[in-house]
């Protein structure tokens, strides 16, 4: 028999302590031998992140103990942390990157009991140090190829990028003159080289401003020399126009690449002529579909070639699922089982090939998938209900219309708890959540973020507003300048549809993200009379700062295709910034910051609040030192999200005894 209660005020079993235990997943995997490793989040551990292996036995356990973070700041949002080989009678060799000083070490897991892992690169106190990505080891040379990201000067855009090899006989850990330069830095971007199977040749992407990589990539070509020496370097594919976000190889010694020349990321296979250059690529499997993703991390991958000729792919309209490819007929079979996601993260053994796969009902699991006899089975990382599944949301993939009858794609997830029920006749107030990126994607897998809401009786909504991929190129340039107008609208039209149609209560809607959602967020809320309250996090609110010398790198010139060139649209920058329009914002709003972001700096967020003070809308600001962007200390997500359902409440109008009552200033 189901109780009854206001929307809001359900008891729930998903707590705020077991939603950011839960948060994060596997990234980064790799086979070691015939053993499988990857990094793996532990947010009650500080928030770093270690490496587990998983041995041939089926036994896992962790390869770094605490305080070592596998995890590199290369262009902030990091790329592959970590390398290792097998070596015989000597056990594995690891090569990873440690958080704190971005400094790269050598580790031998097996070795004696007590060695401790030994630094091979420098510290650097200019700017932001030294930092690498992407690492391949080369035993047989005695190096670690890999990203090199230098900064030159104290400003964030002081930086350069090349391909290093770095020695492992440790030469290197206090001589930067150590380490051997590879690339002739001709591109302000790259990801770390993949080498051809007979070890001759080497491919990599790179790209410079004002591009980003879903704009426009190249895939770089060079031979490898017998001292060890790149030559020849050139593009053989992609372009201005022309994203190549993943370039690898067959067993055969045949380059392989994504590319979304037809608008849709396709996979493509070409031969090397016998003057070393390309011939023509061949679509292996054309379809309206993405076979590949944004290049937000280095080292990420949407396809591995097996040695046996079919070529694992991640593949889908939307979110991406696995399947093998036979690369000469096109014949696609996508493996089975009930994971509805595949993280851009696989690997190869022999004739198995591993993933990182969720859905909505399932955390994030290390799958395997034996391509002789087409069974999959969980190796690692195995889902385990923490609570009742009974109190997951249960999500509805819908399409939306919004402004010129354009499609909006989105997940509904209804209010959802088997004990608890609202009154008759009253609607359930709903979030609606804007992803960060812009150029991303909410996918749909379980989060209980989202089930700690909906379990009281909060519906929520991710909308993948236009932009978003998963849809072709041309979903996603859909915000071509128009950041701050598209996304903003869309939001607002999946929030009045559900409101239209019966589902939410048109007079109890919120919208809450972060970063790039945040932004969302914000601008929604000086916008559009839509929404009661909303919630902020680590936002963009003014682009001209962040245009200027308010963020990193990567994304110092990202506005120039999402907003228009700042000496071009000046009026625009000011027209669509929150942060200029502060005095249109009527609705109450949180706003939490982590104090050591550099993407999005608290800066912002405190300029904010100073031109919103004495205005009389009510607000709270909750800073978390220690914190960048994305929150990975338990503590910090605990207070977080119980002071978003305190917000609720204090706007929803339900009774939360069980959070603190969130002060809010006007």
């Amino acid at each position: 028999m189901q109780n009854t209660a206001a929307h809001g005020s359900w008891p729930s079993p998903v707590g705020a302590a077991l939603a950011a235990a839960s948060d994060g997943r596997p990234e980064y995997l790799g086979t070691v031998g015939d053993e499988v490793w990857w990094s793996a989040p532990r947010p009650t551990e500080g928030g770093r992140r270690t490496l587990v292996r998983r041995r041939a036995d089926g036994t896992e356990e962790t390869v770094l103990p605490a305080p070592w973070n596998v995890r590199s700041r290369v262009i902030e949002y990091g790329g592959r942390p970590w390398a290792a080989v097998e070596r015989p009678g000597a056990g594995p060799l690891l090569v990873f990157c440690h958080f704190p000083d971005q400094r790269l070490y050598a580790y031998e897991p097996d070795a004696e009991p007590g060695a401790a892992p030994r630094p091979l690169t420098p510290v650097s106190a200019v700017g932001g140090g030294l930092r690498w990505a992407d690492p391949v080891l080369l035993p047989g040379r005695g190096e670690v190829w890999c990203v090199l990201e230098e900064f030159t000067g104290p400003a964030p855009t002081d930086v350069r990028r090349v391909l290093a090899a770095v020695p492992l006989d440790g030469s290197a850990a206090d001589d930067r003159a150590a380490v051997r330069e590879l690339s002739d830095g001709r591109h302000r971007f790259l990801t770390g080289p993949r080498i051809s199977p007979d070890g001759r040749r080497a491919v990599w992407l790179g790209w410079d401003h004002p591009r980003m990589p879903w704009d426009g990539t190249d895939a770089v070509l060079a031979e490898i020399t017998a001292d060890g020496t790149l030559k020849d370097a050139r593009t053989v594919a992609g372009g201005p126009a022309e994203s190549v976000p993943q370039a690898d190889w067959d067993a055969a010694g045949r380059l392989l690449f994504a590319s979304d020349r037809t608008g849709w990321w396709n996979l493509y296979r070409a031969e090397l002529a016998a003057d070393g250059g390309l011939g023509p690529a061949r679509a292996l499997c054309p379809r309206e579909e993405e076979f590949a993703g944004p290049l937000w991390k280095t080292g990420v991958s949407w396809f591995q070639a097996l040695e046996t000729g079919p070529i694992a792919v991640l593949h889908g309209e939307g979110d991406a699922v696995l399947g093998i490819l036979d690369p000469e007929t096109g014949t696609l079979v996508d493996a089975p089982g009930p994971w509805t996601v595949w993280g851009s993260t696989l690997a190869v053994l022999g004739t198995r090939v591993l993933g990182v796969a969720a859905a909505p009902d399932r955390f994030a699991e290390i799958v395997e998938l034996d391509t002789r006899t087409g069974r999959t089975r969980v190796v690692g990382s195995a889902h385990r209900d923490p609570v009742d599944p009974s109190f997951y949301p249960r999500p509805v993939v819908r399409t939306f219309t919004g402004p010129d009858g354009r499609e909006i794609h989105a997940h509904v997830y209804p209010p959802r708890n088997p004990g608890t029920t609202g009154p008759a006749g009253e609607l359930p107030p709903y979030v609606i959540r804007a992803h960060g990126g812009p150029t991303g994607r909410s996918a749909l897998v379980l989060d209980l973020e989202i089930a700690y809401f909906t379990s009281r009786g909060i519906g929520a909504v991710e909308v993948n507003y236009g932009g978003s991929t998963g849809h072709g190129r041309a979903y996603r340039e859909r915000l071509r300048e128009q950041w701050g107008v598209v996304d903003v609208e869309d939001c607002a039209a999946v929030a009045r549809a559900l409101a239209a149609e019966g589902t939410a209560d048109p007079a109890r809607l919120a919208i809450r993200g972060g970063s790039a959602g945040g932004w969302t967020s914000a601008a929604s809320l000086v916008q559009s009379d839509v929404y009661a309250c909303g919630t902020i996090i680590y936002p963009v609110l003014d682009l001209k700062g962040w245009a200027t010398d308010e963020t990193h790198d990567f994304e110092s010139r990202y506005l120039d295709g999402l907003v228009g060139r700042l000496d071009e649209v000046p009026e625009r920058y000011e027209e669509r910034s929150p942060l200029e329009h502060v005095d249109r914002i009527t609705a109450p709003f949180l706003l939490l910051q982590g104090l050591d972001d550099v993407i999005c700096p608290p800066a912002q967020a405190e300029r904010l609040l100073a031109r919103a003070a004495g205005r009389g809308v009510p607000h709270a600001y909750l800073a978390f030192p220690g914190e960048g962007h994305g929150f990975r200390h338990a503590e910090t997500m605990v207070r977080a999200l119980k002071a978003e359902l305190a917000l609720y409440a204090r706007v929803f109008g339900f009774d939360r005894p069980d959070v603190p009552e969130l002060e809010l200033r006007t």
